[in-house]
């Protein structure tokens, strides 16, 4: 099934006073306030609240992004996921502890 191209959604990360990060994704892992949750596209519609923690993203092209993000909510509905919280950073690549605040 080469060339195949996977589904994808649209994923927005809002922090309270500044977009983080803006794109496309094939899966996004948030930190849902009963536990980790994994969200696809064609996902039922969910409204939720997440705590602090990591979101993980994986692009179209395979690639996982991780952001530091604080308390919030996530919304999903027709293929558009909205993270929405406190405060957000993009997770340094190699280094686990510290982060680069997005924007």
């Amino acid at each position: 099934m080469a060339g195949v191209e996977k589904p994808t959604m649209a994923v927005n990360i809002v922090a309270a006073d500044r977009p983080v990060w803006s794109g496309k994704a094939r899966s996004v892992t948030i930190p849902a306030s009963e536990g980790g949750m994994g969200i696809l596209p064609n996902h039922e519609p969910v409204l939720t609240v997440i705590k602090s923690g990591t979101v993980t993203v994986v692009d179209p092209e395979g690639t996982r992004q991780a952001f530091k993000v604080d308390d919030g909510f996530i919304a999903f509905d027709s293929n558009k996921l909205t993270v929405a919280v406190d405060r957000g950073s993009v997770v340094t690549q190699g280094a686990e502890d510290s982060d680069v605040l997005a924007g």
